[in-house]
C-alpha cells in the first residue's frame, strides 16, 4: 500500500509506457493519501524521536508492501520449471542473500552503507526514469541520497550513524563527493536534455520536500509517495511479469503474505538491535532501513533475472 496523493500532484513521471492498461482506482483514496502526505509533513514538528517513529511507520505500512510482490514476480519464472517447490526454490536464496547483507552491516558497516546508497540510487532511478537513459536514471534516481547529503549533512549523518551503528559527527567525504557530483551531472542534464514537464514537476517537488523537512520525513514521501506506488503500478500495467497481478486490489492483497512474513522477521531481529539501551526509535530506525537494504539486493537481482528472461 502507499499514499497515491503525492504522486497524483505530480502526474505519472515514469519513463516507460506499459503494455497493459492502467487499472482503475488507486491504492488508497486520494482524501486518505493527502491526510498520510499531511500527517508526514506535520510529524516534522515533532520531536525527534516521534518524527522518526511517524516516518518509520509510514515506510514499514505503506512502503515495503512493493518489494513483497517479488514471489509475484519469480511465480511465472519458476513454478513451469520446478512445479510446487518453486517457493522453496525462490525464498531460500532470496533469504540466504538478504542474510548476507544483514551480517555485512555487522562486519563492514561503512562499505555496506555505501553500497547500500549506490544500489538504492540506481534502483530508484531505474525504477523512475525507466530503461535506456542511464544519465536520466542517475539524475533522478540520486536525488533522495544526495539532497539530504547537500541540504542537511549534519542531520543525514546522524541518522546513518544511528543506523550503521557507528560513530560518524559528519558525513563520510566520499558520500559529500558524490553528492557534489550528482549535483553536477543532474544541472548539466535539465540543461542539455530538457525534460518533460511532469518529470521537472517531480524533481522540483522533491527538492523542495528535501529542503523543507528533514531527511527521514522527506524520503518517506519520496519512497511511499512515489517510488513503492509507481513499482506497483508497473507491475499492475505489464501483462508478463507477474500475469496474476492486473489491479491494485490484487497487488495489495498478493503482497500480504509476504509482507507478514517481514513483520515477523523483523520481530525476530528486534532483541539483536534492542539489548542494551531503550531508545526505540533510534532500534527501530536501525531494523527498518537494515531491512530495507537487505530485502531490497534479492529483489534488484530478481527485477535483473526477470528482465533477462523476458528479454529472451
Amino acid at each position: 500500500m502507499a499514499a497515491p496523493s503525492f504522486v497524483s500532484l505530480l502526474g505519472d513521471a515514469g519513463g516507460a509506457s506499459r503494455p497493459r492498461a492502467p487499472s482503475p482506482g488507486t491504492l488508497l483514496p486520494c482524501g486518505v493519501g493527502a491526510l498520510i502526505t499531511l500527517g508526514l509533513v506535520a510529524s516534522a514538528s515533532l520531536p525527534r524521536d516521534a518524527s522518526w517513529l511517524v516516518a518509520l511507520t509510514a515506510v514499514i505500512v505503506l512502503g515495503v508492501p512493493h518489494g513483497a510482490l517479488d514471489g509475484a514476480v519469480a511465480a511465472p519464472l519458476l513454478r513451469p520449471r520446478y512445479g510446487r517447490a518453486w517457493f522453496g526454490v525462490f525464498a531460500v536464496p532470496y533469504l540466504g542473500l538478504s542474510a548476507l547483507v544483514l551480517l555485512a552491516w555487522q562486519i563492514v558497516p561503512l562499505a555496506t552503507l555505501a553500497a547500500f546508497l549506490a544500489v538504492s540510487a540506481l534502483h530508484f532511478g531505474g525504477e523512475d526514469a525507466g530503461p535506456g537513459r542511464p544519465i536520466e536514471a542517475l539524475a533522478r534516481g540520486g536525488l533522495p541520497i544526495a539532497l539530504p547529503a547537500l541540504l542537511r549533512p549534519e542531520e543525514t549523518a546522524g541518522i546513518f550513524s544511528v543506523v550503521a551503528r557507528v560513530p560518524l559527527s559528519q558525513l563520510p567525504a566520499w558520500w559529500s563527493a558524490a553528492a557534489w557530483f550528482w549535483l553536477a551531472l543532474t544541472a548539466v542534464w535539465l540543461l542539455t536534455h530538457r525534460p518533460r514537464l511532469a518529470v521537472l514537476a517531480e524533481m522540483i517537488v522533491l527538492s523542495a520536500a528535501f529542503l523543507a523537512l528533514p531527511p527521514l520525513t522527506a524520503f518517506t514521501l519520496y519512497f511511499v509517495g512515489l517510488h513503492a506506488p509507481r513499482h506497483m503500478r508497473a507491475l499492475v500495467r505489464d501483462p508478463l511479469k507477474a500475469p496474476g497481478i492486473d489491479t491494485m486490489r490484487r497487488a495489495v492483497r498478493a503482497s500480504l503474505p509476504i509482507f507478514a512474513l517481514t513483520l515477523l522477521l523483523g520481530a525476530g531481529l528486534w532483541p539483536l538491535y534492542a539489548s542494551g539501551s531503550s531508545d526505540v526509535s533510534a532500534h527501530l530506525l536501525t531494523v527498518t532501513l537494515q531491512m530495507l537494504s537487505a530485502l531490497t539486493v534479492p529483489h534488484i537481482v530478481l527485477d535483473h533475472i526477470a528482465a533477462r528472461y523476458r528479454s529472451r
